[in-house]
């Protein structure tokens, strides 16, 4: 037997925590922005995906009107970083709703590096950043997808195996239902069946 839930009879909350609790693992992009006064900002977001291989376009979705949204409509780039395992608290305590104007790497203490084509900086500790430029943002509901044009990508040497990033390395944290959080557990490889018709 099953719950049958219709969306339009439901509240937004109870919704959205449905919604969080079934599309799970999800990725998460640490972006850093911005703003057009020069504050950085550095925030999680668990609405994230690939977009475009060629040319290379990764895309977030801001839920609300955060500060990484306007940053990224005042200055047009932005950079994800990869959330690790090992900044977990970090992370999340990023999360937090600061007002706008006060930096999330100063009030966590998050160490920034320069980024290189960007103006954003990078997490200096997170082992991969993908500097961005605005490509467009598209308005559902009331939330913005954020498309970037991936324009540089940095990653630390030390989690790179045969010239590729290592999944048991980076040690990727992901977004679950409520307050729950995934780490990297068992690892499955299998190799796609080609077509022989």
């Amino acid at each position: 037997m099953r719950v049958n839930i219709d969306p339009e009879l439901s509240d937004r909350t109870s919704f959205y925590r449905l919604l969080t609790a079934t599309v799970v693992p999800r990725p998460i992009a640490w972006v850093s922005t911005s703003s057009a006064d020069g504050t950085d900002n550095l925030a999680p977001h668990s609405f994230f995906t690939i977009a475009s291989v060629t040319p290379p376009v990764v895309q977030f979705t801001s839920v609300g009107r955060k500060d990484s949204l306007r940053n990224v409509e005042e200055t047009g780039e932005f950079v994800v970083n990869l959330a690790p395992e090992g900044l977990f608290e970090q992370i999340n305590a990023t999360a937090t709703d600061f007002p706008r104007g006060v930096s999330e790497f100063d009030a966590c203490g998050v160490e920034r590096e320069p980024s290189l084509r960007v103006k954003p900086p990078r997490v200096a500790a997170s082992p991969v950043a993908l500097e961005c430029e605005l490509h467009s943002t598209l308005r559902i509901g009331d939330s913005t997808v954020v498309f970037g044009r991936v324009v540089h990508a940095a990653i630390d040497e030390s989690v790179v195996l045969d010239g590729h990033p290592e999944m048991t390395l980076m040690r990727p944290l992901t977004r679950l239902g409520k307050n729950e959080w995934g780490t990297l557990g068992g690892i499955k490889e299998i190799a796609r069946v080609p077509y022989q018709g």
